[in-house]
């Protein structure tokens, strides 16, 4: 294991974790990876491993039978991960997010109900915020629930949903306009509903109006299921709105999405390892003019920037992922970290590709399907002009001119 984004202050039992998640996936997720991508085939046995390790619940208290750690603990099983296999990162993502808004923002009862299940990943989660229409205006929600005695009914489409065919839990953002005047702001008039579901495609059969078309066709993310999902009459009961009120659901996905940037950065910062790896074994293995092209000046060069960007891409996201354990605001510090991680991977990733040369063009290298992961990443949880946004904002509180 080289020196490169190694973690300062790691606990035995954290250190215990990442050891353990790092040898699984060397041995169940590297081997089986590239191929099982290629094929677009979602990998069971290896959600299987994780839900053994118990990965599914590593951030649900101990109460409800997770283990109970934190969000660097999560971010850097993440990043592991994510060096193995992206896609891998994703399924648990999703389901992380929703679980964490059930323990912030879900009743007792939501919490009783759903967290043992989703920490043994008997349930995994799926959330939905996205339409076809919304790019990154989530005010303009167009999904709507309507208050019909003690169910609402929900009627819309929404997109680009992770985990959309896989789970059985969708946590769903709508609009639900009772108790607001008119001219109330779009994000005060928001609900999110928990929907449990049957896995799979087509109309689904435990809830009427429900639809999952099938997987949207990717150029890369694969394995994964991506999907659109239709509501037509849904009905869902009122006690299945999240915290049991309509109107914070805009608050919780935003906070769900502060902690998902996290975790989008350590995946970031995982295939930017990865590819750095496979750049400088490359570099090592490849020969011309007679020596290794390691040895050729312009390769150092890239190897030094490839190096530095990993290193500041991981301490980035460490430091956002501790600011959030501490219970302090850490919208600026995730928008950067995800901000750079995704920049920082996208650029290493390139460069390993330019130093395979042709043979990154093949499909027999790994780093041919890295090429075409990265670039999710610089949308994935907020696009970069998004997080630079944040970021302004947060900078210009906190830097006020006092003229």
């Amino acid at each position: 294991m080289g020196r490169l984004a190694q973690t300062d202050g790691l606990t035995d039992v954290q250190q215990e974790i990442l050891s353990t998640v790092r040898d699984f996936v060397n041995k169940e997720i590297l081997p089986v990876a590239t191929e099982l991508e290629h094929r677009d085939e979602y990998p069971s046995d290896i959600v299987e491993g994780l839900k053994e390790l118990g990965i599914f619940g590593l951030m649900i208290p101990e109460e409800y039978g997770g283990l109970g750690e934190s969000l660097l603990t999560y971010a850097l099983t993440v990043e592991e991960i994510a060096r193995g296999w992206m896609s891998v990162s994703g399924i648990i993502n999703t389901h992380f997010i929703v679980a964490y808004m059930i323990k912030q923002h879900g009743t007792q009862e939501q919490k009783d109900h759903f967290l043992p299940r989703m920490a043994a990943g008997d349930v995994r989660g799926a959330f939905s915020m996205s339409e076809p229409e919304l790019g990154s205006d989530v005010s303009a929600i167009r999904t709507k629930g309507v208050r019909d005695g003690d169910t609402y009914v929900v009627n819309g489409q929404k997109m680009w949903l992770t985990n959309g065919g896989s789970s059985n839990l969708v946590a769903v953002l709508c609009r639900t306009d009772e108790g607001q005047p008119q001219d109330a702001a779009p994000h005060k008039s928001m609900t999110t509903f928990l929907i449990e579901k049957e896995p799979g495609f087509g109309a689904n059969p435990k809830v009427p109006g429900l639809t999952v078309p099938g997987k949207i066709d990717k150029m890369g993310y694969k394995g994964v299921d991506t999907t659109e999902l239709v509501l037509q009459d849904v009905r869902v009961p009122a006690d299945r709105v999240l915290g049991g009120v309509s109107g914070r659901g805009f608050y919780q996905m935003m906070d769900g999405v502060e902690v998902g940037r996290v975790n989008v950065a350590a995946r970031g910062c995982g295939v930017a390892q990865r590819a750095f790896e496979l750049g400088i074994a490359y570099a090592q293995q490849r020969h011309t003019f007679g020596k290794p092209i390691a040895q050729h000046q312009a390769i150092q060069f890239k190897l030094a920037e490839m190096a530095t960007k990993v290193e500041a891409a991981h301490r980035m996201m460490v430091n956002a992922a501790r600011k959030k354990d501490s219970g302090e605001r850490n919208d600026l510090e995730a928008g950067m970290a995800k901000y750079l991680a995704a920049e920082y991977c996208k650029e290493v990733v390139e460069d390993a590709f330019r130093i395979h040369g042709g043979y990154g063009f093949s499909k027999e290298y790994e780093i041919e399907r890295l090429y075409r992961e990265a670039p999710m990443l610089l949308i994935g949880e907020g696009t970069a002009e998004i997080q630079k946004m944040i970021i302004g904002r947060r900078l210009l509180e906190e830097y006020r001119f006092q003229g």
